[in-house]
């Protein structure tokens, strides 16, 4: 699959003109924690986002590297806070249940220093 995944990699980046070094495992880590810790969809549209957020920062393979562990920590967060919530049968995870497509309200941003309010 590596294999398949390197050529993929290398047309799509030739044919949208990206001269960047992929870190596919890095993307892939990033989007399985998205599918498993908040709902299978969100790994795409987190990966994506990362993408998206690094184009904005400037670009490059620190953009990247940034973004996705920014967007990790905040799948993590996402995924501890639900293992928490109550189901219906009132114990933490409910097995069974379909995980809340939102957090509960609490801001589960990441807290950065460098981040400035708007």
């Amino acid at each position: 699959m590596e294999r398949v995944l390197a050529e993929w990699t290398a047309v799509v980046k030739a044919d949208l003109g990206i001269d960047l070094e992929v870190d596919r495992s890095l993307l892939l880590s990033l989007a399985g924690n998205a599918a498993h810790g908040v709902a299978r969809p969100a790994a795409p549209l987190t990966t994506f986002l990362v993408g998206y957020a690094a184009g904005r920062a400037g670009g490059g393979p620190d953009a990247v590297a940034a973004a996705a562990r920014r967007a990790a920590e905040l799948a993590a967060r996402w995924a501890a806070e639900q293992d928490h919530r109550p189901s219906a049968a009132g114990t933490p995870g409910g097995a069974g249940q379909d995980r809340p497509t939102r957090p509960s309200g609490r801001d589960l941003r990441p807290q950065h220093s460098d981040d400035t309010a708007s």
